[in-house]
């Protein structure tokens, strides 16, 4: 009689395909974490372009709500008054590099100040009121567009000249 071998291990060929499927799971959970990877990042980059809108816009809003004075003439790309200081400033947006700059107009030895990188666009418009045969700025509308790759996201605001309500 013969006897049957016991067998106590894989053959070689259903290591070879345990191997294989393994290794198709591995590349698998590569490609979802890279993927996420990705994604985190350009949403980190977005995250970061919004606030740094956002801080722009809180910023700009203060300095307008007590300005002593406010420019109705401005082009839409860009908002020039008096601070409570005394200070004469201007917020210009620049689409040749995307950068929304801080520029103060009474000290021209100093360089601009970039306040907002990855920016599409900016515009400020002004609602004006007139008493006593003068016209005055009484509000002004902001809107800040950022731009991460394929992401584009608006922050928009609004500040009422407070010096300037009748």
């Amino acid at each position: 009689m013969r006897k049957k071998r016991r067998q106590n291990g894989f053959s070689v060929i259903e290591l070879l395909i345990a191997m294989a499927i393994s290794a198709m799971l591995l590349v698998a959970v590569a490609v979802a974490f890279s993927s996420s990877m990705m994604s985190y990042r350009q949403n980190e980059d977005i995250f970061k372009a919004v606030n740094s809108a956002r801080q722009a816009l809180f910023r700009i809003k203060t300095q307008l709500r007590t300005a002593t004075a406010v420019d109705a003439n401005s082009p839409a790309n860009e908002c020039t008054f008096i601070t409570a200081g005394g200070d004469d400033i201007t917020y210009r947006f620049n689409s040749g590099d995307g950068k929304l700059y801080l520029i103060t107009n009474d000290d021209t030895t100093d360089s601009d100040y970039v306040l907002c990188d990855n920016v599409s666009a900016a515009t400020f418009s002004s609602a004006t009121r007139t008493v006593d045969a003068v016209t005055y700025v009484a509000r002004v509308d902001m809107s800040i567009t950022v731009v991460v790759g394929d992401a584009q996201r608006m922050v928009s605001s609004a500040a009422v000249i407070r010096r300037n309500m009748y």
